[in-house]
């Protein structure tokens, strides 16, 4: 059985057993681009939160230049690389150089594109999470910084493969930034600060709602295979996403955890489907309560309905006082109270208000998240946060195994967890059929609390 801590100093011990070749430690270079300040970028995964990481990434200080892109479409590579040169036509401390040999398609276009980056630049990992594993461990293995969009990874094989690749990327000195931008704002900072430092008391309870309307897959187009469908309709299959659950509540158990200060120890909760009719294997609600090791609860609960109630923010609860936050609160700002009664409508409980950030300082924190990753490059500086974003994905799986299952889920059960949803995900090519199957009706096996055998979860 692995634990936490045995799994990380098991892991390390591996990573620098595994970086020594010839007898030489490889890390990654000190200067960037023999000898200038410029630094290259490759980005691996063109969709829409690739194209916005792109843009952040070549917004920062400093000398840079694109030189490969990678995704498995054609189109969405041409059209990232016109924008980007378009964006940045004036800026002389940017270079888009990417001719049409290095826009790479397909399941192994990544590989190429981190190749032609090389060791000291940076890749930009945007591609949806299932395709996580590999493509980290091929960036630390070639020598590359990286900025890794969330979730990291969507099931626990794949985050322990991620924990381990991230111990060798310490013994290189590689930077890794995570695309949980919440940590990366200054008004959330300085909230968590004034939380640890007890201004609310002590922490007795975390909640996090994630309630919104529906969106179904669509339907699957003529000539096109169940890999491409499922591909293209990405966020209605867990082996592309991890669940819906942890897709979308991933940032705010990062942040309730962050204030918290630890990880919970296990979980229970119960979901399925009510509404959610489409051809996929998604529940479409659930509820989990977590326990943490000194008897404190943190409770999240989704919804993907339409024509529900929607709520989608965070609160701390501590002994004095309550806190306000979360990734879809920024209407709020990050908020401190008296007590527990905290927003009503569009107005705070004026009187009650402990402390609020200011509006500079509350801002969505992709911006800062590239600025942190570049800054630290530039200036030599550890920064590696690979550690909590993989516990932060952690506690997602733990949730849905445990609603899936119906069972109470233990932190180093989940972690320990053998079932790989996408199995083949290293070996995977336009030939390949997806690692879940429809019936005759085209309708996909559903997990059903109670009866569906643990090692099918």
């Amino acid at each position: 059985m692995t634990t936490r801590r045995s799994f990380l100093q098991t892991s390390a011990a591996l990573a620098a057993g595994s970086l020594v070749t010839s007898g030489t430690l490889m890390t990654a270079p000190a200067v960037h681009a023999a000898g200038s300040d410029e630094i290259k970028i490759a980005l691996v995964g063109c969709g829409g939160r690739g194209g916005g990481a792109l843009m952040q990434a070549l917004e920062t200080k400093g000398a840079k230049k694109l030189v490969a892109v990678a995704d498995l479409q054609e189109n969405k590579m041409q059209n990232i690389v016109k924008a980007a040169a378009e964006k940045f036509k004036d800026r002389l401390d940017v270079k888009i150089d990417v001719p049409r040999d290095f826009m790479f398609a397909g399941f192994d276009g990544y590989k190429h594109a981190i190749d032609a980056v090389g060791p000291g630049g940076v890749v930009l990992l945007a591609t949806w999470p299932n395709f996580r594993p590999p493509h980290f461990e091929y960036a630390v293995e070639k020598g590359l910084h990286i900025f890794s969009e969330k979730s990291f990874g969507v099931d626990s094989p794949g985050i322990r493969r991620i924990l381990k690749a991230a111990e060798a990327a310490k013994q290189k000195n590689l930077k890794i930034v995570s695309g949980l931008m919440s940590r990366h704002v200054p008004g959330l900072q300085e909230m968590m600060q004034r939380i640890h430092d007890g201004a609310i008391g002590e922490i007795v309870a975390c909640w996090h709602w994630r309630m919104q309307g529906s969106a179904v897959p669509s339907s699957q187009k003529q000539g096109e295979t169940l890999l491409q469908y499922q591909l293209r309709n990405h966020s209605s299959f867990k082996w592309t996403n991890g669940s819906l659950f942890l897709d979308n509540c991933v940032h705010d158990l990062d942040l309730c955890c962050w204030a918290k200060g630890s990880y919970p120890v296990s979980a229970q909760g119960m979901g399925g489907r009510q509404t959610r009719n489409a051809k996929c294997n998604q529940f479409d609600h659930c509820a989990i309560e977590y326990t943490f090791a000194d008897g404190t609860r943190m409770q999240a609960q989704a919804r993907f309905m339409s024509n529900c109630w929607n709520k989608f923010c965070s609160e701390i609860h501590g002994s004095t006082g309550s806190a306000l936050m979360g990734s879809g609160s920024g209407r709020k700002h990050p908020t401190l109270w008296k007590g527990y009664k905290t927003w009503n409508g569009n107005k705070a409980a004026g009187e009650n208000v402990i402390w609020q950030a200011e509006k500079n300082k509350f801002t969505g924190g992709y911006q800062e998240e590239h600025n942190d990753l570049f800054e630290s490059i530039r200036n030599d500086t550890p920064r590696n946060e690979t550690e909590y974003s993989c516990y932060a994905t952690l506690t997602g799986v733990m949730g849905r195994l445990a609603f899936e299952s119906g069972r109470v889920i233990t932190w180093d059960e989940a972690l320990n967890w053998e079932k790989s949803l996408c199995p083949n995900i290293d070996s995977i090519t336009w030939d390949s059929q997806p690692p879940v199957l429809p019936d005759k009706d085209g309708n996909y096996p559903i997990v059903v609390p109670g009866e569906t055998k643990a090692e099918l979860i």
